[in-house]
C-alpha cells in the first residue's frame, strides 16, 4: 500500500505509524537510504546486524571446503619440495 509523507523544513519525513509497527522501526532505529533510478528507497536496518546475518551461510560447508583445499595445497607443496630435494636444490 503506498503512503505519502511530507518533508519538513528541516528535511524530516515521518514514517507512518502502521509502517513503523509493521517494520519494527522504533525511536533510535537505523534506516538505510539508497538513491535509485526510481527514487529513494528506505530500508530498516536490523538492531543487531550480527544476529541478522547469523545462520545466513547455513548449509554451506565452507570450513570443510577450505580445509580440504589446504590439504591438497599442502600435498602439492610437499611433492614439489621432494622434487626440489631430489634435484639437489633443497637440502634434505
Amino acid at each position: 500500500m503506498p503512503y505519502i509523507a511530507t518533508v519538513s523544513q528541516k528535511g524530516w519525513v515521518v514514517i507512518p505509524k502502521e509502517l513503523r509497527a509493521k517494520l519494527k522501526i522504533r525511536p533510535g532505529s537505523k534506516v538505510l537510504l539508497v538513491e535509485g533510478e526510481e527514487g529513494l528507497v528506505i530500508t530498516p536496518l536490523p538492531e543487531d546486524p550480527i544476529a541478522a546475518f547469523r545462520g545466513m551461510l547455513k548449509g554451506f560447508p565452507l570450513v570443510e571446503e577450505l580445509l580440504e583445499a589446504r590439504k591438497e595445497e599442502a600435498a602439492r607443496e610437499e611433492l614439489r619440495a621432494g622434487q626440489l630435494r631430489g634435484a639437489g636444490v633443497l637440502p634434505g
